[in-house]
């Protein structure tokens, strides 16, 4: 390594960066950029032919993950790897197995978890082709193997009549519901989008597995449904009571429950891969507020927990699982830029290093989320999943706040959907609660 003087980016520029093709793992990489901005040389042995000017993205991310599941001072038993317990497995295998929002980061995962079950046939239902495409030919070899049949169905859960003949063509023991719009400042520019396809397609899918007679359905939920401050949430808190109201009202048919759970490290939309795309560019890292902080788990711990609640879960239950504490995504941001063998530019307006910078909360931001409306939590069969015990609406309120949310889309008045969120939903905090609220619980 050559480096000559500082760039615009706070990087060295130099002649050319070195490492010997036998040795190019994250950490050789780590101590080649250490040595790098102090100014040092490095001479390896063998077939030089690598040259790049960062860590690969993979790498990056690699070190951020390893740091969560093992090194961080926040790491907890919650970010210890699990493994799909015995009666998890028999509770999919042989079954019929529909992933909505297949194509997604989670739902793909998801689908490629269930798969190692032995289910008899995965039905991949996704609304963006591109996405169908990929997963139903990422998952073709694998199912091959396991003798599982995968059926990819383009469509949108909104739609009664395909999620109708899709449920009773194929007989559907099980639904794992990940279909969502879940970007919080895109729903929030969107709303409308947003509300239609996070809780009216929820609705409809429930309501069309209770009539095909499916076993258990399992909504995907979000910590950012716990007292919302965006639209995001509230539809998916919107969606948490939908379900809720099935449960009660079809009794002993399908079992109806829901998992919440915080940021998935992998999934897009995720600032683990916003971190690795801003490294690989040099920087900044950019972070909402100092004090901003997040419950994080890896996709493989989030598709496991998932599966494990879909097997326990009786009907009428919201899980949450054990998530560890909080973490301040500062702090994660810091721990990718020294994972990457990089240094953090301390002052912003000196030279060297990749800096932080604070771009405020976004619309509809909060600095911390919640796992649970109350501390009650009650213990289940597994050790890391817990029901949590909550307020909910009444049938008739449940159908009122369905009603005036439908009327405000007939109307595409959006102003008419935030009012029916601000009665029907519980207010972030330090708002008062609205009296439809105040009233149900």
């Amino acid at each position: 390594v050559a480096p000559s003087r500082w760039g615009r980016r706070g990087m060295r520029r130099h002649q050319t960066v070195l490492v010997a093709s036998a040795m190019r793992t994250f950490s050789v990489v780590r101590k080649v950029w250490r040595a790098f901005f102090r100014g040092m040389s490095l001479v390896g042995r063998g077939s030089l032919d690598h040259r790049g000017d960062l860590p690969k993205s993979a790498e990056v991310g690699a070190g951020a993950r390893g740091h969560l599941a093992s090194t961080a001072p926040w790491a907890s038993d919650s970010s210890a790897p699990v493994k799909l317990s015995r009666e998890c497995r028999r509770s999919y295998e042989n079954k019929v197995v529909l992933v909505s929002g297949a194509g997604g980061s989670i739902g793909s995962a998801l689908a490629r978890e269930v798969l190692s079950c032995r289910p008899t046939h995965v039905i991949l239902f996704e609304l963006n082709e591109y996405a169908l495409y990929e997963i139903d030919r990422a998952l073709a070899t694998v199912a091959g193997e396991t003798g599982t049949r995968i059926t990819a169905v383009l469509g949108s859960v909104a739609d009664p009549r395909t999620v109708r003949r899709v449920l009773e063509r194929y007989g559907v023991h099980i639904v794992l519901h990940a279909a969502a719009y879940k970007h919080v400042p895109l729903v929030e520019a969107n709303p409308m989008a947003g509300l239609v396809n996070n809780v009216f397609g929820t609705q409809t899918l429930a309501e069309q597995a209770a009539h095909a007679g499916v076993e258990r359905f399992i909504l995907l939920s979000t910590d950012k449904a716990v007292r919302p401050a965006n639209v995001m949430g509230a539809s998916k808190r919107l969606a948490e009571r939908v379900v809720l109201d099935l449960s009660r009202r079809v009794g002993q048919g399908t079992a109806f429950s829901a998992v919440r759970f915080g940021n998935v490290l992998e999934s897009s939309g995720s600032v683990v891969p916003l971190f690795r795309e801003q490294l690989a560019r040099g920087g900044p890292l950019t972070v909402t507020h100092p004090l901003a902080e997040r419950y994080f788990m890896t996709m493989q711990q989030a598709v496991q927990m998932v599966l494990e609640a879909g097997t326990i879960a009786k009907g009428g239950e919201v899980f949450v699982f054990e998530m560890g504490a909080p973490v301040n995504v500062g702090a994660l941001a810091r721990q990718m830029i020294e994972d990457a063998g990089l240094m953090v530019r301390e002052d912003h307006r000196g030279e060297g290093g990749i800096a932080i910078v604070h771009t405020g909360l976004r619309a509809g931001e909060k600095l911390s989320e919640e796992l649970s409306l109350s501390d009650v939590r009650i213990p289940t069969d597994h050790p890391r999943i817990f029901a949590v015990q909550e307020p909910n609406l009444t049938e008739a309120d449940t159908a009122a706040a369905l009603r005036a949310l439908k009327e405000a889309f007939m109307a595409n008045n959006e102003k008419m959907a935030r009012e029916v969120i601000a009665r029907w939903v519980e207010p972030p905090p330090g708002a008062a609660p609205p009296a439809a609220i105040r009233r149900s619980s």
